[in-house]
């Protein structure tokens, strides 16, 4: 493996996947969020400063048959290069005769887009052959795609075996891999994680890893109610998976075992709808009425969150502590991400990682006051986890 930091890139191509699977205006097709597009730009500018040229790869939605213009990252030509300062040329295919023939000509400075991988079935399949077609347009590949990096596609991981000296990290990608690992390994303490979200069934194998490395762990959101019904609670018409009472008293033993602070709720604001405006109460979680729902955490839990949080030193965050997108019931979240950047400013590394968190983290203006924000959620928590990651693997072998 090389490292982008002392490669030479000058007179070179490099190939660099990035994850540039970005929402897009329904009607317009116009980017609404660039979050991961502005996150590749340091990993571009750093080739070009070195005197190379760049031909990006991406995937973008799931394209079922072929071409499909509404996945077609021409879509996104157009702001790439805003925010590069560089006028991106554009590829028509990500393979083929054309293709080549730009890339081939690319000089010194310049940067193009392939066209969707995903438009080729053989993307998703991770066939030899076609990564080999896209290793034809570099001379150095760069995965810098963390989203997809649990995914043994042809141009996240196969691709790499056609550059044996010449296959590298991005800066976006090392940074991931450094911040988890700051997470898990950390020294420092006390080592926080609080982890929210609907359902226990989604987090189990991460809750079982974190109970091996922090002193606290927040549970909240959805996955609550299971843990309180487990423990006798009533929680009347709230979120709860039967099957998976018995694994909520486990993890509960599992954390008293290992000397966790394990922290649930204590106190809910419950509704009588799914609803922003259905009438609310705030009681213990344990007597919640039939036909209410606890949708957000209480005043007392947000006191001792708040109180944890502050008193960390690391801190990781993945998931909600309640239905945020309604502003009735986005209070506990607030609060947290609040917590969470007061933590920061007085010198703890936080992490905040999965799809709910950085919607959160981005809905509240506070990404900037937190110390990394993951771009890739289901990678994220398959690292967490601790399972290997074949994008990351093919780097390292």
């Amino acid at each position: 493996m090389a490292d982008i930091q002392s490669y030479d890139f000058s007179g070179k191509r490099a190939l660099v996947r990035v994850d540039f699977n970005v929402p897009l205006d329904k009607e317009t097709l116009a980017v609404t969020d660039d979050t991961r597009i502005r996150a590749a730009i340091p990993t571009i500018k750093l080739i070009l400063e070195k005197g190379g040229s760049v031909v990006l790869m991406s995937h973008l939605g799931r394209p079922k048959q072929g071409f499909d213009p509404k996945f077609s990252l021409e879509n996104i030509v157009s702001h790439i290069s805003e925010k590069l300062g560089v006028d991106v040329k554009f590829a028509g295919d990500c393979v083929g005769t054309s293709a080549y023939e730009m890339s081939t000509n690319l000089k010194p400075g310049e940067v193009m887009i392939l066209d969707n991988v995903r438009f080729y079935k053989h993307e998703t399949t991770g066939t030899e052959s076609f990564a080999e077609q896209l290793s034809k347009h570099g001379d150095v590949y760069v995965n810098d795609a963390f989203g997809t990096a649990h995914r043994a596609h042809s141009s996240t991981t196969v691709v790499a075996k056609f550059f044996p000296n010449d296959k590298m990290f991005g800066l976006l990608l090392a940074g991931e891999i450094e911040s988890v690992d700051k997470v898990l390994k950390s020294a420092e303490k006390p080592r926080t994680a609080i982890v929210g979200g609907a359902k226990v069934s989604s987090k189990i194998t991460i809750i079982e890893r974190l109970l091996d490395t922090v002193d606290n762990l927040i549970v909240g959101g959805g996955m609550a109610y299971t843990f309180v019904k487990a423990a006798g609670g009533d929680v009347g018409n709230s979120l709860v998976e039967d099957d998976y009472l018995e694994m909520a008293n486990n993890i509960v033993q599992s954390a008293k075992t290992k000397g966790v602070n394990l922290f649930i709720p204590t106190d809910t604001v419950i509704a009588d709808a799914f609803s922003n405006d259905a009438n609310r109460n705030e009681v213990m979680i344990g007597e919640i009425p039939d036909g209410w729902m606890g949708l957000d955490v209480g005043e007392e839990s947000i006191k001792r969150c708040d109180e944890i949080i502050r008193n960390s030193r690391i801190v990781l965050w993945n998931g909600p502590m309640g239905v945020f997108e309604m502003e009735n019931f986005q209070k506990g979240t607030v609060s947290v991400a609040n917590s969470i950047v007061e933590a920061t400013s007085n010198g703890a590394f936080s992490l905040i990682g999965g799809g709910d968190s950085v919607a959160a983290i981005n809905k509240f203006n506070l990404a900037d006051k937190v110390s990394y924000v993951s771009t890739g959620g289901g990678a994220m928590l398959e690292y967490l986890e601790g399972k290997e990651l074949p994008g990351i693997k093919a780097i390292l072998s």
